[in-house]
């Protein structure tokens, strides 16, 4: 498992060669999401978003849903990599991977933590448009895909 919260950006095709090196018996199946920062929200061009944070609050909350994922799914490894700062149209701003023996459990668990990263993260996200600035929270369809999951039961 592994967590990453950075300014800088990411090489997808080197984190997934990384991620591919770690593991001594290959894993079935191997999943990739890389969120990209869009150029148009709400039919607003956007310019460029600035994503805070609180760094221990965000680890914390990121090794908990990581956590969570391995807890519901037999994954073999896990890698959330998420950027914070100023960032503009067509920026990476995040990484998931996620490994298991089978492909069902690598692309549940990977929807399953994008869902509640753009649900449970605790990012405050700012748009600047043509129209002014705007504070961002996960919409109506974010909240909607991470109700699905639920409450992990005891």
């Amino acid at each position: 498992m592994s967590v990453r919260i950075q300014k800088n950006d990411f090489d997808v095709g080197k984190e997934l060669r990384l991620f591919r090196n770690t593991f001594e018996e290959i894993p079935g199946a191997i999943v990739t999401f890389t969120g990209i920062v869009r150029e148009i929200s709400e039919e607003k061009l956007i310019t460029e978003m600035t994503l805070e944070h609180y760094p221990d609050m965000t680890k914390r909350q990121l090794e908990k849903i990581e956590n969570e994922a391995h807890q519901r799914w037999p994954l073999n490894g896990s890698i959330i990599i998420h950027r914070y700062g100023k960032l503009v149209a067509a920026d990476n701003i995040v990484l998931v991977i996620t490994a298991s023996a089978h492909r069902k459990a690598a692309f549940e668990s990977a929807e399953f933590l994008v869902d509640w990263l753009k649900t449970k993260a605790p990012f405050w996200k700012n748009e600047l448009s043509s129209s002014g600035s705007q504070w961002v929270s996960s919409n109506y369809t974010d909240e909607l895909a991470a109700e699905r999951w639920g409450e992990k039961k005891t």
